[in-house]
């Protein structure tokens, strides 16, 4: 008799569909922001504190690289949550329209790239 053993499975090689990477991605940028509130929360106190610490984090490149990020984050997980939500109201769940809705947030997102790159410099 044969033993049924675990398969080793590579994960790189498996090649994933658009709505599972927009999926990952989405649960990716939640932890980043999650993990940004801390970072945001002594910004906001230091800014608040004294009128130079404010013009100072207006003029730091880092905090301005930072808070590109942090709004890419939040517009990809924006995005890609109302995606979510309307797919939980059972609305896009087939497999066309969902690849088609997986789209559709890459392209709200890259559009968002691009202000918030050109809002930002």
């Amino acid at each position: 008799m044969k033993q049924l053993r675990p398969v080793y499975l590579d994960l790189l090689r498996i090649r994933q569909p658009l709505p599972a990477i927009i999926s990952l991605l989405h649960r990716i940028s939640g932890v980043f922001l999650f993990l940004a509130i801390p970072l945001l929360l002594t910004a906001l106190q230091n800014s608040l504190a004294n009128a130079d610490h404010f013009n100072y984090l207006l003029q730091n490149s880092w905090f301005k690289l930072g808070l590109f990020f942090l709004f890419l984050a939040y517009s990809y997980h924006f995005f890609a949550g109302l995606r979510f939500l309307f797919m939980d109201l059972h609305w896009g769940t087939a497999l066309k329209v969902a690849r088609r809705s997986s789209w559709a947030v890459l392209g709200a997102f890259l559009l968002c790239f691009v202000f918030l790159g050109i809002w930002l410099c």
